[in-house]
């Protein structure tokens, strides 16, 4: 490895964030040729055991090559908060730099993005009862409609949230209900900083077509390596239902979709190709809200590592 690892009392950590399928992974494991890195999961739906072809999980002989870190941490019926995430990142964080390392933060859920690097917004705790009543609401009238009811209260948030993610409609209109504040604005007040330097690389794709190309390819090859399958073995081991947030995971709602008989194959392709897209699009919407992030427009490995390494001397 040509880069020196970081001089003692020197605490900075990196990130690689961009929408999905963007080539974050690989540019990540390129990186890893030249600098002392461990990875570090910044996606929601890899932390879940099983999930691997769906997420786009890192094959075991990369992590075998590479350390990675908050992939494979819980069981698919079992929830992860954001709170849960930024506790573990720092925990894993201050391990690698304990063993002289450099660690890299790599992924697209800027939720937990922001978490880390801005700190937890002041929400309210989860309120049953009002999730119940949302639940029940959303089975009469369908979360499109309570997606156009937060639309009215909080239009910034509805903005991010697309009319089909029931989760994070659930959690906008329960934090109104609870607060009378949108969690738009709530999601501004922020929290402390981490206790180490962030810096940021976020990789744009130039040309949004070639990307729904490479999200088209990216998901037929999960489907030629066996995504159904995957998604049948998880509901039978595990108890499962399509509320669960592993099984709202773009790619997994679908395929949920099509195993209950709600559609066919082809359907659930274009469904998911579409959820994906949808995916990229707020993705990027977010990095457009970050400040003190770089810009990587062509992501080559040498060039980016060179960048790194002029800010570890």
């Amino acid at each position: 490895m040509s880069g020196a690892p970081p001089r003692s009392g020197d605490r900075i950590a990196y990130a690689l964030i961009g929408p999905t399928a963007c080539g974050k992974s690989r540019l990540a494991m390129q990186l890893a040729a030249r600098l002392p890195i461990e990875i570090v999961s910044l996606d929601s739906a890899q932390v879940y055991r099983g999930m691997d072809i769906g997420t786009a999980k890192p094959s075991l002989k990369d992590r075998e090559r590479v350390p990675h870190h908050l992939a494979d941490i819980v069981d698919p019926d079992a929830t992860y908060s954001v709170g849960q995430f930024r506790g573990d990142a720092l925990r894993v964080i201050d391990g690698i730099f304990a063993r002289n390392r450099v660690p890299l933060l790599v992924g697209g859920t800027m939720l937990y993005y922001r978490a880390l690097a801005m700190g937890l917004d002041d929400l309210p705790a989860a309120d049953l009862a009002i999730r119940a009543a949302l639940d029940a609401e959303a089975a009469a009238r369908g979360w499109p409609a309570l997606h156009a009811e937060l639309t009215q209260v909080d239009p910034i948030a509805a903005q991010r949230i697309a009319p089909g993610d029931a989760q994070r409609i659930q959690r906008a209109l329960e934090v109104w209900r609870v607060t009378g504040r949108p969690i738009s604005a709530l999601q501004k007040t922020g929290g402390a900083p981490p206790p180490f330097r962030l810096a940021t690389f976020a990789i744009v794709p130039q040309e949004r077509t070639a990307l729904h190309a490479r999200i088209a390819g990216r998901f037929d090859a999960m489907l030629e390596a066996g995504l159904i399958d995957e998604v049948r073995s998880l509901r039978q081991r595990y108890r499962l239902s399509s509320n669960l947030p592993s099984m709202r995971c773009v790619g997994y709602r679908q395929v949920w979709g099509h195993l209950e008989g709600e559609y066919d194959r082809t359907a659930m392709r274009d469904r998911a190709i579409a959820a994906t897209r949808q995916l990229a699009k707020r993705q990027l919407t977010w990095l457009r809200s970050f400040t003190d992030v770089e810009l990587v427009m062509e992501p080559d490995a040498n060039r980016l590592a060179g960048r790194i390494e002029s800010r570890m001397v």
